[in-house]
């Protein structure tokens, strides 16, 4: 009896076949289902009012783009078995399911030191156990410890369907028109060379045009200013709820929130239990508890869920060198005056942080060009005119946020 093909219409890439059998339950899976609710680019919306779309329908878009991989390099005669085709389809959706609420803005507020693809690790660990090992090879080609290189490289490295949709997919809900790539070309182009993925010299002018629009949504979309101030916004009323909280205040959240709230998490205490509280966490909890807070007789706590809510962000400046020790000394005497708060909670209504970036970095696997006669270079001397230096080094600025 033939299965039943079901097909979505994703608004990236037009309809896509959702897989059968067994890789239609993990699509299915509560786990993965709950990304749902959490948004792809966390505060973007307060720039790019479009930029509403969430986690699940990135890893759709990745899903379609590892099946298109997997069938270009079929039919340039590599052989993909059906299982390690399963394996990386899996693999390629769970990727991001360790994701918290507003995917990386919490990331570190919820487990400290401890990167969303560890929480993804175990909880593709803990569905292998409900599904009896069937995802023993995902999470081989995951962690990289599968015989054939290339499948991972397919999942993480300098050219993954998972940029190749993130970049697309947020180009267009943005309309930051410069992220936008041509990703089918780049599919298109892929070959193995020596367990290695390689890039066919014909699709140079793609990876080149992948490589600066990488650049531009990074300071456009990724890094922009209001959305940088937002998310230290949202981190110190957070801070101060799990402050308040831990000197017995009453504070409305979720059993989930209220779990991660009432004590600190560090590397080592990534527990079955408190993956359980994580599962039930989504962006929904936090904005409810931000609604509620802006009535708390704290001033400090209302007042930050306040402005949050009506849009009132902190000022943020973005500078070569950290704000001086006087500034932030002014600053916070100005602040507890405005509030009549001591020094200690003005505190709250200022944050300082790095940010940064590398657009490209070739010791994670870097962009191979695969010329005609086979022999290969590397993007960065195959390319005349981009300037592999600037992509390569990491740009660090400093940001000051600040209430007015």
């Amino acid at each position: 009896m033939a299965v039943k093909q079901k097909i979505i219409n994703d608004p990236v890439f037009g309809f896509i076949n959702l897989p059968t059998g067994f890789l239609y339950e993990v699509y299915q899976h509560p786990i993965l289902y709950r990304l749902t609710r959490i948004r792809q680019l966390g505060l973007s919306e307060l720039v790019y009012p479009g930029a509403t779309h969430c986690r699940f329908q990135h890893i759709t878009g990745a899903m379609y783009l590892a099946t298109e991989a997997i069938r270009q390099l079929r039919l340039k005669g590599h052989e993909i078995t059906d299982a390690e085709a399963e394996g990386l389809t899996a693999a390629v959706m769970l990727h991001d399911i360790g994701h918290g609420p507003f995917s990386h803005i919490l990331e570190h507020f919820l487990y400290e030191g401890v990167p969303h693809e560890e929480i993804s690790l175990r909880l593709m660990q803990r569905m292998n156990r409900d599904f009896n090992g069937r995802l023993d090879t995902c999470i081989q080609i995951f962690t990289d410890t599968y015989p054939k290189k290339f499948l991972h490289q397919l999942i993480s490295s300098q050219l993954d369907v998972d940029r190749l949709d993130y970049l697309r997919r947020d180009s267009f809900f943005t309309g930051v028109v410069e992220g936008n790539i041509g990703s089918a070309r780049i599919i298109k182009m892929l070959n193995i060379v020596d367990d290695h993925l390689v890039v066919e010299a014909k699709g140079i002018y793609s990876i080149e045009n992948f490589l600066m629009a990488r650049r531009l949504m990074y300071w456009q979309v990724y890094l922009h200013k209001t959305s940088v101030a937002a998310e230290k916004m949202l981190l110190n009323l957070l801070q101060r709820a799990r402050q308040l909280k831990s000197h017995g205040a009453e504070l409305y959240a979720s059993p989930a929130l209220d779990y991660f709230l009432s004590q600190k998490m560090e590397k080592g205490q990534v527990t079955e239990p408190s993956l359980d509280h994580f599962l039930e966490l989504d962006d929904y909890d936090i904005w409810s508890a931000i609604k509620a807070w802006q009535h708390h007789d704290d001033i400090v706590l209302s007042t930050l869920c306040r402005n949050f809510l009506s849009r009132k962000l902190f000022k943020i400046e973005l500078t070569d060198t950290p704000a001086s020790s006087d500034r932030i000394e002014s600053d916070l005497k100005r602040i507890a005056g405005k509030f009549n708060i001591s020094g200690e909670e003005a505190r709250y209504f200022i944050h300082t942080s790095e940010v940064s970036n590398n657009i490209y970095d070739d010791s994670d696997y870097g962009i191979e060009i695969l010329y005609n006669d086979g022999h290969i270079k590397p993007i960065t001397q195959a390319s005349d005119i981009l300037n592999i230096d600037v992509l390569s080094k990491k740009i660090r600025k400093y940001a000051y946020a600040f209430i007015r």
